[in-house]
């Protein structure tokens, strides 16, 4: 006990590969701005951060990080759960573009590119992104660094 007195942080194995380490700083900074006029910080955003770097090391990142922010929208109440477009409010049938927050709107309201709606949906519902493809979680993943 008397070691933990001074203990700055708990180290992880991947603190030791740069790109990992990157791509956690880059992430945990778009929490700052997110976070900046909280007075109280809920344990969930502790939880949600410890639960990610715990898995770090053994999954892509990228994915971790599309999982991790929609939790977080979910949990805040921001995961917009309709399948019409945030921009022109019409119904959206065979392809998707995201915007920042996961918004739903048709590829050319926003001149974007799309992804399948089904897999979009069904990434909405589970949570998971054991379906998708890389380019398909690199698209996620873009939108997350936006800003959360």
């Amino acid at each position: 006990m008397p070691r933990l007195r001074s203990l700055s942080h708990i180290g992880f194995p991947w603190l030791y590969d740069k790109n990992r380490l990157l791509m956690w700083h880059n992430f945990i900074k778009k929490f700052e701005p997110h976070l900046r006029d909280t007075e109280e910080i809920d344990s969930f955003y502790y939880a949600l951060l410890l639960s990610a770097a715990q898995k770090w090391d053994k999954q892509n990142p990228k994915r971790i990080v599309c999982e991790s922010y929609i939790t977080l929208l979910k949990h805040e109440g921001r995961l917009y759960p309709e399948e019409n477009c945030f921009i022109c409010e019409q119904h959206i049938e065979e392809e998707v573009a995201l915007m920042q927050a996961f918004k739903p709107a048709h590829p050319k309201c926003i001149y974007s590119p799309a992804l399948p709606t089904k897999k979009v949906w069904d990434f909405f519902q589970s949570k998971k992104t054991v379906f998708l493809e890389d380019y398909e979680v690199e698209y996620l993943y873009d939108v997350v660094m936006k800003g959360l």
